[in-house]
């Protein structure tokens, strides 16, 4: 929540902030026509980062409250506060719709934290 190795870089309220959604839906509904896509249902936007609202919506495993985002050439970073763990994925395969790997990377990291 902000601080790494003992060194504070950001508050916990800026942390909370951040990693709120501040979207009246998901970005699916209320985004733009790019981010209708199926995994973007039950996902809302904090600032700068995607917000998970509603897991069973999603499509993906994941907690509540767990942010990110995802970028060009299949890059891709997550951090789920409930268990501790942050992903980052830094992959260069283009289309990145094509390849089903980092759902099979999050089903998989899933299982093996969930609780």
């Amino acid at each position: 929540r902000g601080e790494l190795d003992g060194f504070r870089l950001l508050t916990p309220q800026t942390v909370d902030a951040m990693a709120a959604n501040h979207l009246p839906g998901d970005l699916r509904t209320f985004g733009s026509p790019v981010h209708d896509q199926p995994d973007n249902a039950g996902v809302g936007f904090g600032l700068g980062v995607s917000v998970v609202t509603d897991p069973d919506r999603s499509g993906t495993p994941s907690t509540p409250g767990t942010y990110g985002w995802s970028g060009a050439a299949t890059t891709t970073f997550w951090v789920d506060p409930r268990h501790d763990l942050t992903v980052q994925f830094l992959g260069q395969v283009r289309p990145a719709a094509a390849p089903t790997f980092l759902r099979e990377l999050k089903e998989f990291l899933h299982e093996a934290v969930a609780d």
